[in-house]
């Protein structure tokens, strides 16, 4: 198996998430991949990817992958039954860091358990 078939999951990732410059070579048994995410969620999301297929400190593969937007971890539209404290778990792992989440987003929040469906919420860097 190629190295970039292995990585496939990666590239689709990728391609998902709408990465842009995106560029992938394989050169020998090394893939390198380069790219620009929107935010550090986004691209942690593209790690988490290459560390699921590749182990801990995968060799076979070199990534450089920006961020675009460094002033936010990242944009969430709210969907449907979604709350702060559901949101807040889901990015940081901790349902008590919705009030970071408030926060950043008084300018469209006035209540912390009022939330909208198609609003676009600043998922604070912590």
């Amino acid at each position: 198996m190629s190295v970039k078939a292995k990585y496939q999951g990666v590239l689709d990732l990728g391609e998902q998430l709408g990465i842009k410059d995106g560029n992938v070579t394989e050169e020998g048994n090394i893939l390198k991949v380069k790219g620009q995410a929107k935010t550090q969620y986004e691209k942690n999301l593209i790690w988490d990817k290459i560390k699921e297929i590749g182990g801990e400190k995968p060799t076979d593969i070199k990534a450089n992958i920006t961020v675009e937007d460094e002033s936010v971890y990242h944009r969430h539209v709210v969907k449907s039954g979604e709350s702060l404290s559901k949101i807040a778990k889901h990015y940081y792992g901790d349902p008590m860091k919705y009030k970071q989440i408030f926060s950043a987003n008084t300018n469209i929040l006035s209540n912390p358990d009022v939330i909208h469906p198609d609003q676009v919420l600043v998922i604070p860097n912590l």
